[in-house]
């Protein structure tokens, strides 16, 4: 009788991995047009993610830019105040060369984050770059060329942090 048994148990544990075994390759059968629309859903998801990643960084990108510009606007007056201070003459030249060094270094400060002086003088006038404060005739100077600067613009990329005052020719 113990074999009988043991037959029965072995015939009912063969029955159950065999429905086991069918139970999870029906599972992983996926019908091919199921498939096909996953696949498809899936392509679609991974573009609008890559999509998403280059948006988000142009995004950051420009926010930094914003803040920069921001931050280097409030500079600028010192900038220009000791690009006057390197014009005025003095008797004491170490004093010069230390204001000299002192501006030297910001303006490398200021290249090195991106920004850079916005060219002026014999250049074409721009009104995205240059603002205008007055205008003069001269016969030497193309028409709208730009004569003399009044004062210095900046631009990060093309971004323009500050305009360039100047007077324009014609």
């Amino acid at each position: 009788m113990e074999e009988k048994e043991k037959e029965n148990l072995e015939e009912k544990q063969e029955k159950e991995t065999k429905e086991k075994k069918e139970q999870t390759s029906n599972k992983d059968m996926v019908p091919k047009q199921d498939y096909e629309e996953l696949e498809d859903r899936y392509k679609r998801i991974l573009a609008e993610f890559e999509n998403f990643k280059k948006r988000s960084s142009k995004e950051r990108e420009g926010l930094y830019n914003m803040i920069l510009s921001d931050v280097v606007e409030v500079v600028l007056p010192i900038v220009d105040n000791l690009e006057s201070a390197v014009k005025i003459e003095t008797k004491d030249e170490e004093y010069k060369k230390g204001i000299e060094l002192v501006l030297k270094q910001l303006k490398d400060v200021l290249r090195a984050k991106g920004v850079e002086e916005i060219k002026t003088v014999g250049e074409t006038f721009d009104p995205e770059l240059h603002e205008a404060v007055s205008s003069i005739q001269d016969e030497n100077l193309g028409e709208k060329e730009i004569a003399q600067e009044y004062r210095k613009g900046y631009k990060i990329g093309s971004r323009v942090i500050r305009h360039s005052m100047v007077v324009v020719a014609n």
